[in-house]
C-alpha cells in the first residue's frame, strides 16, 4: 500500500487539452481585444477629434462587444449535457473536462476479462498427465459432465481428475448460490468456474471445506501470480493446494500426478498442453499439491519448490458481441484498441483475433516489457496491440510509452495497482462493478457495467461535445466580431455609435447566449465515428474557424451598419435607428444559427429546425425577448430602444437572411475545394 501510494504521489495528472486550448485562446483573445480597443481609442481622439468621454465609452463598448462573456458558460453547460448523456450510457464522469478528452482519444488500452468479454467463466477442459477431458455445462450451472474422446467418463475411474477437482474447490474464495435466475457467483468469476467444476465432479463445497478445513493461505497477488491454501484433515495431517498462472506454477513443481501416483515432471508435455488450450482461446489455470506435515502456518518459502502438478483447467470467457462491434467502430474512427490481460499470450492472441484486435500473431508479455526503456516501448506499441501476462505496474509503462509517441490514451483498470496508470492516462477509466475505490478515485470515468462498448459510446459522445463546442465558438465569435466591427466602423466614419454599450451587453448576455446554448443539444453527426481523431495539437480556433469568424463578422457589420445608416438617412431618430440595428443583429444571429448546426455540410437539403428541438425553442425565446426590448416601455427607458414599424421588420428580415445564403455558398465552395484536393493525388498517380 505504501509503495502504491508513493507511486501515486509521483505521478502527475495531465491537464486536459481542452483546458489548455481554452487558456491559450483566452490569452490570445484578450490581447487582441485590448489592442483593437486602444487603437480605436487613439484613432478617435487623434484623427476624429472625439471627446475623451465619448471615446472612453466607445472603447468600453468595443471591449464589451468583442469579449464573448457567455462562452465559458456555454462550454460548461455543453460539457454538463455530455455528462448526462454518458451517464445514460453507463459512463459516470468524475471530472468535467474528461468529457471532451474522451473525444480526442487515439488509443484505448482495455482489460480483457469482463470488459471485452462477458466475465461469465466456464471451465471447458481439464488436462491431466495422461488425458485432456472435456467439460460440459454453461456458466456456473453445477450440472455437467466430463468426457474423453467424445464419450462420458466416470470420475471414479480417473483419481487424478477427482483430486484436481477437490483442489479447485478448496483453493478458492468464491461460492455459488442458486437463485431464481440460476446459479450466481459470489466472488471472483474465475474461481466461481472452478467451484462449478468441482460440483460437476460430484463434490459438495461445504462438505469439502468441513472435511479439510483451511488453516492458512497465501492470497493471489499479481506479483506472484498464484494462490495457495493450507489444509488439515481430522488426523492433523497438512497439505497445500495451489493454483495460478501455468508457467509460474510449473517453475514451482518438480513432479506430476499420474494415475494416482507421483512421477518426475515431463515439462515438454505440459508446455504442449498449455499451448493447445491457449490456442483455443481458453484461459489456463494450473493446479498443484504439496504435503505439509503438521505445520499450521504457510509461508512463501514453503511453496517455492517441491510441488506436484495435478493438472490444468481451461476456462473460456466469450467475447461480448457489443464489444466486438465497438472495437470495429473504434477502428473505423481511427482509434487503436490495445488489449491488456494477465492471461497466457496464446490465449490473448486467440481472443484478440475474435475481437478484431491486433494482427492475430503478435503479443508481448510483461516480462519482455521489464527490460525495455520508454522509447523502446513507444516503438513497440506502433506494431503490437496485445499484451499478455501484464501486471498492473506494466500499465503505467505502457501509458508513458504511448504518450511519448504523442498519443491521447484512455486506460482501463480495476485494482489498487492500476491507480498510477489511471491517474497518468489522459482518460482513466475505472470499472464500477469489480473496481476498487482507489481505482475509481484515480480515474476520470467510471463504467457502471464494466463494458468496453460503454467506452466506445463515451468516445462518440466526447467527439460530439467537441463538435458542439466548436459550433458554439463559431457562432458566438462572429456575433461579437460583428458588434465590435460596427463600433469600429462608426468611429472610422465619424458617426454616432449604432449600438450603445448597454445594448451590446443585452445582445451578448440575453440573446447570443440563448441561441448558442441550443447548439449544446446538437445530436452526433453521421460521420462522427468515421473520421480519424483530431490532431491533439490543433488549436480550438483553427484556420477554418478564423476565416468563418471574419467572413460572418463582415456580413453582420455591413448589414447592420447599412440598416442603421438607412434609418438615419430617412429621418429616423437615433433611438429608432439603434433599435433597428439591434434587431437586425439578432435576426442575423437567428439565420446564422441554422448555418452553424453543420460547419461544412449544407443546411439547404434538410429541415433546418429538425433533429434539435432546442433550436426552435431558442429562436422563439429570443424573438419574444426582442419584442419586449422593442415595444415594452420599461425596456425602452432602460435600453434606449423605440417601437419600429412593419416596413422596418421586412427590411431587417430581407437583409439578415443574406448571411444564411452567403454562408451556404461559402460551404459549397469549401466542399468543392476539399474534393479537388483529394482528387489531385490520384491524378498525379495516374
Amino acid at each position: 500500500i505504501g509503495r502504491i501510494n508513493a507511486l501515486l504521489a509521483k505521478v502527475q495528472p495531465l491537464t486536459t487539452r481542452l483546458l489548455l486550448q481554452i487558456a491559450a485562446f483566452g490569452r490570445w483573445l484578450t490581447a487582441a481585444i485590448a489592442g483593437v480597443a486602444l487603437l480605436t481609442f487613439a484613432f478617435g481622439m487623434l484623427v476624429r477629434d472625439y471627446s475623451f468621454g465619448d471615446m472612453f465609452l466607445a472603447a468600453v463598448g468595443l471591449a464589451v462587444a468583442a469579449i464573448p462573456e457567455g462562452l465559458p458558460a456555454i462550454i460548461t453547460i455543453t460539457l454538463a449535457i455530455g455528462v448526462q448523456a454518458m451517464a445514460r450510457r453507463n459512463a459516470i464522469i468524475r471530472r468535467l473536462p474528461a468529457v471532451e478528452t474522451l473525444g480526442s482519444v487515439t488509443v484505448i488500452c482495455s482489460d480483457k476479462t469482463g470488459t471485452l468479454t462477458r466475465n461469465e467463466m466456464t471451465a471447458v477442459s481439464v488436462a491431466t498427465a495422461g488425458h485432456i477431458f472435456g467439460v460440459s455445462g454453461v456458466g456456473y450451472d453445477s450440472h455437467g459432465s466430463f468426457s474423453l474422446e467424445g464419450g462420458d467418463v466416470a470420475i471414479g475411474e480417473h483419481p487424478g481428475l477427482s483430486e484436481l477437482s477437490r483442489a479447485a474447490v478448496l483453493c478458492n474464495d468464491a461460492s455459488l448460490v442458486e437463485g431464481d435466475g440460476g446459479w450466481q457467483v459470489q466472488g471472483d468469476p474465475t474461481e466461481g468456474a472452478l467451484v462449478a467444476l468441482g460440483m460437476k465432479a460430484g463434490l459438495d463445497p461445504a462438505f469439502e471445506g468441513a472435511e479439510f478445513p483451511r488453516t492458512d493461505g497465501i492470497p493471489f497477488e499479481s506479483e506472484h501470480r498464484f494462490m495457495a491454501t493450507l489444509h488439515h484433515d481430522h488426523a492433523g495431517n497438512g497439505f497445500v493446494y495451489l493454483k495460478g498462472a501455468p508457467e509460474r506454477v510449473l517453475e514451482m513443481c518438480n513432479r506430476e500426478r499420474f494415475e494416482g501416483a507421483d512421477r518426475s515432471l515431463v515439462l515438454p508435455y505440459w508446455q504442449g498442453r498449455i499451448e493447445e488450450l491457449a490456442i483455443r482461446g481458453e484461459r489456463v489455470i494450473a493446479v498443484a499439491f504439496k504435503a505439509a506435515g503438521k505445520e499450521r502456518e504457510l509461508r512463501f518459502a514453503d511453496v517455492e519448490g517441491g510441488l506436484t502438478l495435478l493438472g490444468l483447467v481451461g476456462i473460456i470467457d466469450p467475447p461480448r458481441p457489443e464489444a466486438v462491434e465497438a472495437v470495429s467502430q473504434c477502428r473505423a474512427a481511427g482509434i487503436r484498441v490495445k488489449m491488456i490481460t494477465g492471461d497466457h499470450a496464446l490465449t490473448a492472441q486467440a481472443i484478440g483475433a475474435r475481437m478484431g484486435i491486433g494482427d492475430g500473431g503478435s503479443a508481448v508479455t510483461g516480462q519482455e516489457l521489464e527490460s525495455m526503456t520508454v522509447e523502446e516501448i513507444s516503438r513497440l506499441l506502433e506494431r503490437v496491440d496485445i499484451f499478455a501476462r501484464v501486471s498492473p505496474e506494466h500499465k503505467l509503462r505502457l501509458v508513458l510509452g504511448l504518450q511519448a509517441a504523442g498519443e491521447v490514451v484512455a486506460m482501463t483498470g480495476d485494482g489498487v495497482n492500476d491507480a498510477p496508470a489511471l491517474k497518468r492516462a489522459d482518460v482513466g477509466v475505472a470499472m464500477g462493478i469489480k473496481g476498487t475505490e482507489v481505482a475509481k478515485e484515480a480515474a476520470e470515468v467510471v463504467l457502471t457495467d464494466d463494458n468496453f462498448a460503454s467506452i466506445a459510446h463515451a468516445v462518440r459522445q466526447g467527439r460530439t461535445i467537441y463538435d458542439n463546442i466548436r459550433k458554439a465558438i463559431s457562432f458566438i465569435l462572429p456575433t461579437n466580431g460583428g458588434e465590435a466591427g460596427i463600433i469600429v466602423a462608426a468611429i472610422l466614419s465619424g458617426r454616432m455609435l449604432p449600438i450603445t454599450p448597454v445594448q451590446v451587453l443585452w445582445v451578448n448576455m440575453i440573446t447570443a447566449v440563448t441561441l448558442a446554448l441550443a447548439l449544446a443539444f446538437e445530436p452526433p453527426e453521421q460521420d462522427v465515428m468515421a473520421r480519424p481523431p483530431r490532431d491533439p495539437d490543433e488549436p480550438i480556433l483553427s484556420s477554418f474557424l478564423v476565416w468563418r469568424v471574419v467572413f460572418v463578422s463582415l456580413i453582420l457589420v455591413v448589414g447592420t451598419f447599412g440598416l442603421f445608416l438607412w434609418e438615419r438617412l430617412h429621418q429616423g431618430s437615433i433611438e429608432t435607428s439603434r433599435t433597428v440595428a439591434v434587431n437586425a443583429l439578432i435576426v442575423f444571429e437567428v439565420f446564422y444559427l441554422i448555418n452553424t448546426r453543420r460547419l461544412k455540410e449544407s443546411m439547404l437539403h434538410r429541415q433546418a429546425l429538425a433533429g434539435n428541438r432546442a433550436i426552435a425553442v431558442a429562436i422563439a425565446t429570443v424573438l419574444l425577448f426582442q419584442m419586449l426590448f422593442t415595444y415594452l416601455p420599461p425596456m425602452q427607458r432602460l435600453f434606449g430602444s423605440a417601437a419600429i414599424g412593419l416596413g422596418d421588420w421586412i427590411r431587417i428580415v430581407l437583409v439578415s437572411s443574406s448571411v444564411f445564403l452567403l454562408v451556404e455558398l461559402e460551404k459549397w465552395v469549401i466542399r468543392k475545394m476539399e474534393v479537388r484536393k483529394k482528387e489531385i493525388p490520384g491524378r498525379l498517380l495516374r
